[in-house]
């Protein structure tokens, strides 16, 4: 409904402690005339009707025909989930429609709005239950589930990329020869210390396996550049084929973040930061050995 009185909700709440009636009273989404249309959005998804005086049909004249149905409904304090098994025919017909008016729309929000009601009527909707032996266990996988959903969420914007480091390792050649041939003086140091740095997240991986980060680095940019450095099983694979992959927005806005911080560095007079505890000869030269931590 548009809204719901205080002596109307009371009523539901009292019927619903009693048993009398399992219901939900839910405030209508949007306003004005998107609300409408996004109850007619419902109303074609649940094959249901609106009640409404702008249809001609009364609360009064409501038949159980006019009540839509949906699989399941998920409530919260501020969200409604419905997974409903309409129409097919009629959601497509419903989503064309609303298709046409963003190609005719002029303005930006509204094309926005319609685009929400389109992901709505056109998207699917996935339950997944996660359990556990025990509640530690639980958190952890429904942590994981999380950072799943919403690196795919990532990738379903602007699409993927090889995995591992894989992809920023082989651009880094690409920058060095377009940074020779197009820029000079600083702003040529600067591109060929990004181009330094780019392979150092597969450098990182590899030297966490066991082995030469240096030399993972270099084997990877002979390679396609579909092909990267597989850690779990030391070996050089397809990294598609594999199944390892980056949303390529998470490894632009790691780059484009990493970028903000250094060039905050650069113009900080001062850093505070923990002083590194002195190592011993050995401890050096096996340092020294391995490349390093602070090789940039």
């Amino acid at each position: 409904a548009e809204d719901i009185e205080k002596e109307a909700l009371a009523t539901l709440v009292v019927n619903r402690l009693r048993g009398v009636l399992n219901v939900a009273a839910v405030k209508a989404p949007g306003f004005g005339d998107r609300r409408k249309a996004m109850l007619e959005d419902i109303a074609v998804l649940t094959g249901g009707q609106v009640i409404s005086e702008d249809t001609g049909l009364k609360l009064e004249s409501a038949k159980i025909e006019m009540m839509g149905k949906a699989r399941r409904i998920t409530l919260t304090k501020d969200t409604t989930t419905i997974v409903a098994d309409g129409n097919e025919e009629a959601v497509k017909a419903r989503c064309e429609q609303v298709r046409r008016q963003i190609d005719e729309s002029d303005s930006s929000y509204d094309k926005e709005k319609l685009q929400e009601r389109l992901a709505k009527l056109s998207g699917g909707v996935a339950v997944v239950k996660v359990g556990a032996a025990t509640e530690t266990e639980m958190k952890d996988r429904k942590l994981r589930l999380e950072d799943a959903i919403n690196a795919t969420k990532a990738a379903v914007e602007e699409g993927i990329v090889p995995g591992g480091g894989t992809t920023l390792a082989q651009l880094a050649p690409q920058l060095e020869e377009w940074a020779n041939t197009n820029l000079s003086n600083e702003e040529l140091t600067g591109a060929l210390i990004v181009a330094r740095a780019l392979p150092a997240p597969l450098m990182r991986i590899a030297e966490n396996s066991g082995q030469n980060g240096a030399v993972i680095a270099e084997r990877v940019k002979e390679k396609d550049f579909n092909v990267g450095y597989d850690a779990a099983n030391n070996d050089f694979v397809d990294m598609f084929t594999a199944g390892i992959v980056d949303p390529a927005k998470v490894t632009r806005s790691a780059t484009q973040n990493a970028a903000s911080i250094a060039g905050m560095v650069l113009t900080t007079e001062c850093i505070v930061v923990d002083k590194p505890e002195p190592k011993d000869a050995a401890g050096a030269g096996a340092g020294a050995g391995m490349g390093g931590d602070f090789d940039y």
